[in-house]
């Protein structure tokens, strides 16, 4: 199976990228935290070499009513965010996009709520997940340690 083929995560050369895929959710009591720790790890270490990938959903409570358009828009002007939103989709079942898919098989770990996020590495493999309730800071060692392997790679390469 191709990793996220659909979606621009699997990255080489001097443009790749550490990508986190994150099911996100507008009327979810974990909405404010989550989406104000994505915009800070989007500021602290993208926009060169890694990115936030959000992926509404409504698979959950009903949390994500809002048609797609209306998703980024109240995303953006309620969190300032920056990071790319993609069309809402689902994440589970038959129906479930390839993708989430395809991160769910690789770490044997469902979503069960709203802002599951997934580590991807530039060659588009899962490197680790998040439950929503997870803080920032365990997050983050993470994806630095990820990013340092780009910049260790891409010194090697010189």
């Amino acid at each position: 199976m191709e990793p996220l083929s659909a979606y621009p995560v699997k990255s080489s050369g001097p443009r790749a990228k550490v990508t986190l895929v994150v099911n996100v959710a507008s009327d979810c009591q974990l909405t404010d935290r989550n989406y104000l720790a994505l915009k800070e790890l989007h500021k602290e270490f993208g926009p060169y070499h890694f990115s936030v990938l959000a992926f509404p959903c409504n698979q959950f409570g009903d949390s994500e009513p809002r048609p797609s358009k209306e998703v980024e828009s109240f995303a953006r002007s309620n969190y300032g965010v920056t990071f790319p939103i993609f069309h809402k989709i689902k994440i589970l079942g038959s129906d479930a996009d390839p993708a989430f898919r395809f991160l769910v098989d690789s770490v044997k770990k469902e979503p069960r709520w709203n802002f599951w996020k997934y580590l991807v590495n530039p060659e588009g493999q899962v490197v680790k997940f998040w439950r929503p309730e997870e803080p920032i800071d365990v997050i983050r060692p993470d994806i630095a340690a990820q990013i340092r392997k780009i910049i260790i790679k891409k010194k090697e390469d010189l």
